[in-house]
């Protein structure tokens, strides 16, 4: 496993989440409301779209592109009878750090 630094633990607190980057992937980090920081790729699998605007209320994230539902417990949707669920990754806190192991890891493209 190859784990990467996100960010700091004080960038999500909970009942929040955040949207992070770690080269060209997206990590979606969730604190549920009473339960444990997870980290999810930062896009919805149900049409692929990013997650940038998603909203959390503590328990559900909401993708803002179809208005699907996601437990940010177990990453599985909520609001329709499918298979779809969040793709989780594993995560580890070290000191003051929140690191992710996202796979192989490409840089991030520079504007043109």
């Amino acid at each position: 496993m190859a784990f990467t630094s996100i960010c700091p633990t004080s960038a999500v607190s909970e009942g929040a989440m955040g949207l992070f980057h770690a080269g060209r992937k997206s990590v979606l980090l969730v604190w549920p409301t009473g339960g444990e920081l997870k980290a999810y790729r930062g896009r919805c699998p149900h049409a692929d779209m990013p997650l940038n605007d998603a909203t959390f209320n503590g328990q559900i994230v909401t993708c803002p592109h179809h208005q699907w539902g996601f437990d940010s417990t177990s990453g599985k949707c909520v609001t329709h009878i499918v298979r779809n669920a969040l793709h989780s990754y594993d995560l580890r806190v070290e000191g003051d750090e929140i690191l992710v192991d996202v796979g192989p890891i490409k840089a991030a493209r520079s504007p043109a």
